[in-house]
C-alpha cells in the first residue's frame, strides 16, 4: 500500500534533492578550506542511491562519489580541491548530485552545486566589509538628502498669496468703490459707473479671493 501511495512521486527528474551547502568556496591561502563537505538529506520513506558528477573532475577528489542514504537519514560527501593555482582563481565549476531509488536506474532528481576558488579569505572579507560600509554610507546620504529636499517644499507651501491674486483683489475693491449707474452727483466719468450686477460679480470674486488668501 505504501509503495502505491508514493509511486506517483517517483517521476524521473522531478524528485526534490536536499543538499547543503549549495555553493562551495575554496581559498588558496587557507588550507582548511581545501576540504569541503556536502550533506545529502533523505527525508523520504525509501532509500536513495546517489552519484556525484563534476564538470572538471581532474581538479577535485570526491570521497565516496557514489553511495546510498537510508530513509530519513543523511550522509556526508567529502570534496577536496587538489589543484590550487592562480590560473583557476574565479573560475566557476559545477557539481551535479543525482539520486535514484535503489531498485531503479533512472535518475529521480538532481541538484547542482557551484564551486569557486578564490585567492584569499582575508581579501574577500575585506572586500565584503568595504562593500557593506559603502552601502551604509550611501543609505545614510540618501536619507539625508531626502530630508533636506522636504524643507523648501514646506516653505513654498506656507508662502503668501501670489501677486495675481492680490492684483485681482485690488481690482475688485476698486470696482466696488466706483459709483453705481444712475448716480448723477459724482466726479467720476460716466463710463466708469458700474451697474449693480457688475458690482455683485466683483463682490463675489472678492469673496473667493479672500477665501484663497485665508487658506494660504
Amino acid at each position: 500500500m505504501q509503495q502505491q501511495k508514493r509511486q506517483p512521486e517517483l517521476v524521473e527528474g522531478n524528485l526534490p534533492v536536499f543538499v547543503f551547502p549549495t555553493e562551495l568556496i575554496f581559498y588558496a591561502d587557507d588550507q582548511s578550506t581545501h576540504k569541503q563537505v556536502l550533506t545529502l538529506y533523505n527525508p523520504y520513506e525509501f532509500a536513495l542511491k546517489f552519484k556525484v558528477l563534476c564538470t572538471t573532475p581532474n581538479k577535485y577528489a570526491v570521497v565516496d562519489a557514489t553511495g546510498a542514504v537510508k530513509p530519513q537519514c543523511c550522509v556526508d560527501i567529502v570534496i577536496r580541491h587538489r589543484d590550487v593555482r592562480a590560473a583557476y582563481y574565479g573560475v566557476i565549476d559545477k557539481f551535479r548530485l543525482q539520486v535514484s531509488e535503489q531498485s531503479q536506474r533512472k535518475a529521480l532528481g538532481k541538484k547542482e552545486i557551484i564551486a569557486t576558488l578564490l585567492p584569499s579569505a582575508k581579501e574577500q572579507q575585506q572586500q565584503k566589509e568595504e562593500e557593506e560600509k559603502r552601502i551604509k554610507e550611501h543609505l545614510a546620504e540618501s536619507v539625508f538628502f531626502e530630508q533636506t529636499l522636504c524643507q523648501p517644499e514646506n516653505r513654498t507651501a506656507s508662502s503668501g498669496p501670489s501677486l495675481l491674486t492680490v492684483f485681482l483683489g485690488v481690482v475688485c475693491v476698486a470696482a466696488l468703490m466706483l459709483p453705481t449707474s444712475g448716480e448723477m452727483e459724482s466726479l467720476v466719468p460716466l463710463y466708469l459707473h458700474l451697474s449693480v450686477n457688475q458690482k455683485l460679480v466683483a463682490a463675489y470674486v472678492l469673496g473667493l479671493i479672500t477665501m484663497v488668501i485665508l487658506r494660504t
